[in-house]
């Protein structure tokens, strides 16, 4: 049996994209609840992995896009969750974490069979994500209140889209186990 892994996703963000005024309130309301599963996964020893966009950036990596993020008018949302120097990260061009990028090869060297998502968009990024992860036989779990959307009415019906169709798992953010 594997392990667990925790995946931010799209955290790192500096929000100048044209649905950020709708995002950011969720945003908001989610990061007391992400900062706490972060909190309790590295003290368990748990993986923890930002999968991020590189936001067009092909020049760039992970410590270019915590800058830009750090930088920007909303590093309010991006200090509180950024990586500290045991988290990995992986660089994403699409929705999906796992659209052509290297993290089904990196859960599988690090033993993990089982995902928890969070980060944004629910309706959008993590929707694909968790669709990809059932399709590779990866367990997923959602903690409802530490995934942020744009529009409710579609992030309600993607978290039933994937507790339905993808046998995710979909718990309060305290009670996920890690």
């Amino acid at each position: 049996m594997g392990r667990n892994a925790l995946i931010l996703i799209d955290m790192i963000n500096t929000y100048e994209h044209a649905d950020a005024e709708l995002l950011i309130p969720s945003v908001r309301q989610a990061i007391p609840h992400m900062v706490r599963l972060l909190e309790r996964a590295r003290a368990q020893g748990v993986p923890v992995i930002y999968v991020n966009d590189n936001f067009g950036e092909w020049r760039s990596h992970h410590g270019e896009i915590l800058q830009t993020a750090l930088a920007g008018p909303h590093s309010e949302l991006v200090s509180p969750v950024q990586p500290d120097e045991d988290s990995l990260f992986v660089v994403k061009a699409r929705h999906s974490i796992f659209f052509e990028t290297p993290l089904s090869y990196l859960l599988s060297q690090i033993n993990v069979d089982r995902v928890i998502l969070c980060g944004q968009v629910t309706e959008q990024c993590i929707l694909y994500s968790a669709l990809d992860a059932h399709i590779r036989h990866v367990q997923v779990t959602i903690p409802k209140e530490a995934v942020a959307h744009i529009h409710s009415d579609l992030a309600e019906a993607a978290l039933r889209m994937m507790e339905r169709n993808m046998q995710a798992t979909i718990t309060p953010a305290d009670s996920v186990e890690l």
